[in-house]
C-alpha cells in the first residue's frame, strides 16, 4: 500500500465500518456493563438462568459439533484438494515460526499458563466421573487427570477454531471475493441474504459479542491474578487500584501491537511469548520432576487416545438434556468458550495464512497445536502434580477454592529460584493475554470493516475492552466471573453460524482435487 493510498484508508476509515453493526455490538457491550453497575445481582440472576438452559439444551449439540469438526478435518487432509495452496499467494506471507507464534498465543491467552496449572491439579485432587473412583492409585489419578485436561485443550479444542471454517473464509474471500466476517459462513445456506440481510447482522453482531466476552474475561481475570501475584511477590496492595494499573498497562500493549498490524506488533509480540514460554518451560522441565512429566504424558495421552470418544461424548448423569452438573462447568464451558472464539478465530488464521495449503492448515490447528498445548499442560501442571504427592498439601493448600493464581505460585516457587520463576510467569501470562487481544481486536476491526481496517477501529475495540474489564471488576470479581458464565451464552447463536462448516469445507476441497 502506498502512502498516499494509506493516509486516503485512515482519514476515511468512519466510512468504511458498518454502521448497524457497530451500533448494535456497543450498544449491546454498554448495556451489559450498565446492567453490571446497576445492580450485579440481577445480571447475575439472568446469566445464571441462561447458562443453565445453554448447557442443557445446547451440551450435546457441542460435543457432537466439536467431535464433527475433527474427524471431518482429517477426512479433508487425505483428499487431493487439500494439497491447494489458498489465499492468492504462491508462497506464505509469514515464515512457519512466524506463523505458528500467532496461532498458537491467540488461544493460549485464555489458558496456557494459570489453566494449565489449575486444571489437572483441579482434577488430581477430584478425578473426573468419566474415569470413576482411583482413590488410592495416586499414578492412575495423575494420569486420569491430565488426560481430562487434553481433551479440553486439545484436538477438539484446536479444531474448532478454524479447521473447517478456515477453509471456508479462505475460498470465499480470496477466491469469490465475499467478505472477511461471520456472515460468509451462511452463504452456503441463505446465499446473498446472508451478505445483505438482517440474518448476517445477526451472525456478524453475536460472533463479535462472544469474543469481545471471551476476551474481556482473560483480562479481568489477569487484573486479579496479577495483583494477586505482585501481592504475594512484593507485598503490594491487592488492591482495585493495583487491578486498573495493570489492566491499563495491558490495554496499553495490546492495542499498540494492534494498531501496527499483523507485519509489526502482533507477528513480534507472539514471537517473543512463544521464546519466553519455551525457556521458562525447558527450564522447568529440566530442574523439576524431569521424568516424572515424561513418563507422564506417554501414559496419560496414550489414556487420552484410547478414551477418546467415550471422554469426547460423555454425558454421565446428564443424559440428552438433564442437568449437566460437573459436565456443564467443565467441557460445556470450554466448549462454549471456543465455539465463542471460532468464527473471527478463523478470520485471524485465513488472513495469516495465505499461501499455505489447506492440509497444512488444518493439520496445524488440529493436530500440531493440540499436541504442543498438550505436553505445555504436563511440564506446568504435572509439575504441580508431582509437587503435590511428594508433600501433600504443598499445591493444594493455596489451590483450595479453586484460587487459580495461587495455585501458579505454588508450583513456581516449589521450584528452584522459584521468586524469579514466578515474577518471569506472571509476565509471561500479561504477554499471553496481550497477544490474544491484540489479535481479536484486529479480527473485530476486520469483521466490522474489510480485511485492512484502519488503526482507528482497531485502537477503538482494543480499548474498549480494556476499559469493559475495569468496569466489571469494579463491582467485585463476581463481575468478571459473570462474563465467563456469558461467555457460555453467545456461543449458543454462534455453534448455529458454524454449523454449515461441516459439509461445505468438504466441498469445496473436494472441488479443488477435481480441478
Amino acid at each position: 500500500m502506498t502512502d498516499s493510498t494509506k493516509e486516503q484508508t485512515e482519514s476515511g476509515w468512519l466510512d468504511r465500518v458498518d454502521k448497524p453493526l457497530f451500533a448494535v455490538t456497543g450498544g449491546f457491550i454498554l448495556l451489559f456493563c450498565a446492567l453490571a453497575l446497576i445492580s450485579i445481582d440481577t445480571l447475575s440472576a439472568i446469566l445464571d438462568k441462561s447458562f443453565a438452559l445453554a448447557a442443557r439444551y445446547f451440551g450435546l449439540y457441542w460435543q457432537i459439533l466439536l467431535l464433527a469438526t475433527f474427524l471431518i478435518g482429517l477426512v479433508i487432509c487425505v483428499l487431493p484438494g487439500s494439497r491447494k495452496v489458498v489465499g492468492g499467494l504462491e508462497k506464505p506471507e509469514f515464515t512457519g515460526f512466524q506463523w505458528a507464534s500467532m496461532i498458537m498465543c491467540t488461544l493460549l491467552a485464555g489458558g496456557g499458563v494459570f489453566w494449565a496449572a489449575g486444571e489437572p491439579i483441579a482434577h488430581f485432587l477430584s478425578t473426573p466421573p468419566y474415569f470413576g473412583d482411583l482413590s488410592g492409585d495416586p499414578d492412575a489419578m495423575a494420569h486420569a487427570a491430565l488426560a481430562q485436561s487434553y481433551l479440553h485443550w486439545g484436538f477438539l479444542a484446536w479444531a474448532i477454531l478454524g479447521a473447517l471454517t478456515t477453509v471456508m473464509f479462505m475460498h470465499y474471500h480470496y477466491e469469490k471475493g465475499l467478505p472477511l466476517a461471520p456472515r460468509t459462513l451462511l452463504y452456503p445456506v441463505f446465499g446473498e441474504r446472508a451478505l445483505h440481510g438482517p440474518v448476517g447482522l445477526i451472525a456478524d453482531a453475536s460472533c463479535i459479542i462472544a469474543v469481545v466476552a471471551g476476551t474481556v474475561g482473560p483480562i479481568g481475570f489477569l487484573g486479579l491474578q496479577m495483583s494477586y501475584g505482585l501481592n504475594a511477590l512484593f507485598g503490594i496492595p491487592d488492591s482495585f487500584a493495583t487491578q486498573v494499573v495493570v489492566i491499563l498497562a495491558l490495554a496499553s500493549i495490546y492495542t499498540i501491537s494492534a494498531m501496527t498490524g499483523l507485519e509489526k506488533g502482533i507477528q513480534f509480540l507472539s514471537k517473543a511469548n512463544i521464546v519466553l514460554a519455551f525457556a521458562l518451560l525447558a527450564f522447568m522441565l529440566a530442574a523439576g520432576a524431569t521424568g516424572f512429566i515424561f513418563s507422564s504424558f506417554i501414559e496419560s495421552f496414550w489414556l487420552y487416545l484410547r478414551n477418546f470418544f467415550g471422554m469426547a461424548m460423555y454425558r454421565g448423569e446428564a443424559g440428552l438434556f438433564g442437568d449437566p452438573g460437573w459436565l456443564g462447568w467443565w467441557t460445556v464451558f470450554f466448549w462454549g468458550w471456543f465455539l465463542g472464539y471460532g468464527p473471527l478465530m478463523a478470520i485471524f488464521i485465513a488472513r495469516v495464512s495465505r499461501g499455505r495449503t489447506i492440509r497444512g492448515i488444518i493439520l496445524m490447528l488440529a493436530i500440531v497445536a493440540p499436541i504442543i498445548t498438550n505436553f505445555w499442560f504436563t511440564i506446568i501442571g504435572g509439575s504441580g502434580i508431582a509437587l503435590e504427592q511428594a508433600t501433600p498439601g504443598i499445591i493444594s493448600g493455596p489451590f483450595e477454592g479453586f484460587n487459580l493464581p495461587a495455585g501458579l505460585l505454588a508450583i513456581t516457587q516449589g521450584m528452584p529460584w522459584g521468586f524469579l520463576l514466578s515474577l518471569l510467569f506472571l509476565v509471561l501470562t500479561m504477554i499471553f493475554v496481550a497477544t490474544t487481544s491484540d489479535s481479536m481486536s484486529y479480527v473485530i476491526a476486520t469483521a466490522m470493516s474489510d480485511d485492512n481496517p484502519s488503526a482507528p477501529l482497531r485502537a477503538f475495540w482494543g480499548l474498549a475492552m480494556g476499559v469493559m474489564a475495569v468496569i466489571l471488576i469494579s463491582t467485585g470479581s463476581g463481575g468478571v466471573g459473570k462474563l465467563q458464565s456469558f461467555i457460555v451464552v453467545t456461543a449458543v447463536p454462534v455453534s448455529l453460524v458454524l454449523l454449515p462448516s461441516l459439509w461445505d469445507a468438504l466441498r469445496i476441497t473436494l472441488a479443488l482435487g477435481r480441478e
